[in-house]
């Protein structure tokens, strides 16, 4: 699907690499300045491989300079002076446009942040009924239905009913965390006939459908017919070509397949990618989730990032030929977004997992340069973070030329060379149009060294020329010369990695070059 849809956005032929850009991290500079900025580098991003991305959320939030997850309002992109300010964080409606729209023009597409989950910033406190329920066990009343006073009235006074009429009420949520008549931080699941929490949704804690917030009721007519519209207008609005879905796990599986097949059928767009954030360690839940939901949709692959983590942090203890074991790329590679970190798990996040620096390019090799999934760069790889505040995080030593090996190398066939704990290869042979790679990669203390076949055609290529190979991102210092039966000797540093290509393939000219 993010083949197709893709190539559909772009005009790219489908038998290209693609791969997405998570163009934001958590402390990405505010003050309504990101929009122009990726606008600036769309052209260099499109140049060095990217052809997607996945932005922040556009909508606006509870406060300027909000990251976008305590979202307020799903209609206003930072057009209306709402919440301190018409722009949001990353700046105004206007200049978001011209970014989808500079994006377009170096066939990049971009996915947009949606979060669906629940709503902060209320405009109102409404008074109802509800019933505290135990944080360990949602589906445990701890006390009798009682009034409570919660932020829940949704009134948008600055957007005045342009675009959506509605004004949302307590009884389009399900649940608060706080009882502003008591002062009481606690879940409170709201009364109503027929409302109850969702069913398809994580059972951790029973159940998961409280987040944070005020939780969204998925089930409630109105909500659901305002959620469905904005999702077929925000793609003909901007010119969007996909979402990447917040907090899928909380959220009521029905709706998101409901929701995904509306806007698909509705914008005219039948191959719309769209991914999902499933943040669970667990390849059993990740696969029941996409089988039940019964038709195409990706969702990150968390178990090969918690894999990604564990590598670097066990060094050389680490068996590489198990890298992939439980991940969604192994067992459903066409519905797996690869990734190694997010804004979630960078430094300083609720949920900070980060992959160790050592061993990011290793997995990035392991996302961009092999066949299967649809890889996520973070932009904090590859520009670094910018916080937390006294402790900035650095950027990839030259991701962007890994990203550039697997635009101008990692095609056709894969033929894998899994024989050692601690060094492992591959060979991409390569197509009509790309000259293909041998990638080597060793987590050990010693230089890595794998004997691999590149073919009689690749031995014979261009000449005596074409059987001198090295490696493209400059790391390993030397040559090596495909022999008469098309065998070569490639090697790469320890904890390292080396991305073996002829001296004169298509696109060598390319590498070394800034983004920035």
């Amino acid at each position: 699907m993010a083949t197709e849809g893709n190539a559909e956005g772009t005009g790219r032929k489908r038998d290209d690499n693609f791969t997405m850009l998570q163009a934001f991290e958590w402390y990405t500079e505010g003050g309504g300045k990101h929009w122009s900025k990726l606008a600036k580098l769309a052209p260099d991003l499109g140049s060095t491989g990217f052809t997607a991305f996945w932005i922040p959320p556009p909508t606006k939030a509870a406060g300027p300079s909000s990251v976008g997850y305590d979202i307020y309002d799903l209609w206003d992109l930072g057009e209306f002076d709402q919440k301190d300010g018409n722009a949001t964080k990353y700046g105004t409606k206007k200049e978001l446009q011209e970014m989808v729209e500079t994006a377009k023009q170096n066939r990049i597409v971009v996915y947009v942040d949606a979060v669906l989950n629940h709503k902060f910033g209320a405009d109102s406190t409404e008074e109802f009924d509800a019933t505290e329920v135990d944080y360990n066990d949602r589906t445990k009343d701890i006390s009798d239905h009682h009034p409570i006073k919660g932020w829940t009235g949704f009134s948008f006074p600055g957007r005045d009913g342009k675009y959506s009429q509605m004004k949302w009420c307590f009884n389009h949520f399900t649940g608060v965390d706080y009882d502003d008549k008591t002062k009481k931080n606690q879940i409170f699941r709201i009364q109503g006939d027929g409302k109850c929490w969702a069913t398809g949704v994580d059972k951790e804690n029973m159940n998961y459908d409280y987040l944070m917030g005020a939780d969204i009721d998925h089930k409630h007519p109105d909500v659901e017919k305002d959620l469905l519209e904005w999702g077929s207008w925000i793609i003909k609005e901007i010119g969007c070509s996909g979402f990447r879905f917040d907090a899928i796990k909380h959220i009521d599986r029905e709706f998101i397949g409901k929701f995904v097949q509306h806007v698909r059928a509705s914008s005219g767009r039948l191959k719309m990618f769209a991914v999902g954030e499933y943040w669970k360690d667990s390849l059993d839940d990740l696969d029941t989730y996409l089988t039940n939901l019964g038709y195409q949709f990706s969702v990150f692959d968390t178990p090969l990032h918690y894999n990604f983590k564990a590598a670097g942090e066990a060094g050389n203890s680490y068996d590489m030929r198990q890298i992939f074991d439980g991940t969604v790329v192994q067992k459903r590679p066409i519905d797996a977004v690869t990734l190694v970190d997010n804004h979630d798990t960078q430094v300083g996040q609720a949920l900070e997992s980060c992959v160790p620096s050592w061993f990011k390019p290793l997995a990035y090799a392991l996302i961009l340069l092999r066949p299967d999934g649809y890889p996520c760069v973070f932009w904090g790889d590859l520009y670094g973070c910018e916080g937390p505040e006294g402790n900035p995080q650095p950027a990839v030593h030259q991701l962007a030329d890994i990203v550039r090996a697997r635009k101008f190398f990692a095609y056709g066939e894969l033929q894998e060379y899994w024989d050692h704990n601690n060094c492992i290869g591959w060979v991409r042979i390569g197509d009509e149009f790309h000259d293909g790679c041998a990638v080597v990669i060793c987590n050990g203390d010693d230089e890595g060294y794998k004997r691999m076949y590149i073919g009689n055609e690749q031995a014979g290529k261009e000449g005596k020329e074409g059987n001198v190979w090295t490696d493209c991102l400059g790391w390993y210092q030397g040559e090596t010369t495909i022999d008469d039966d098309g065998w070569g000797e490639f090697k790469c540093p320890a904890r390292s990695i080396s991305i073996w290509t002829r001296n004169n393939a298509r696109g060598r000219e390319e590498f070394c070059k800034r983004t920035d």
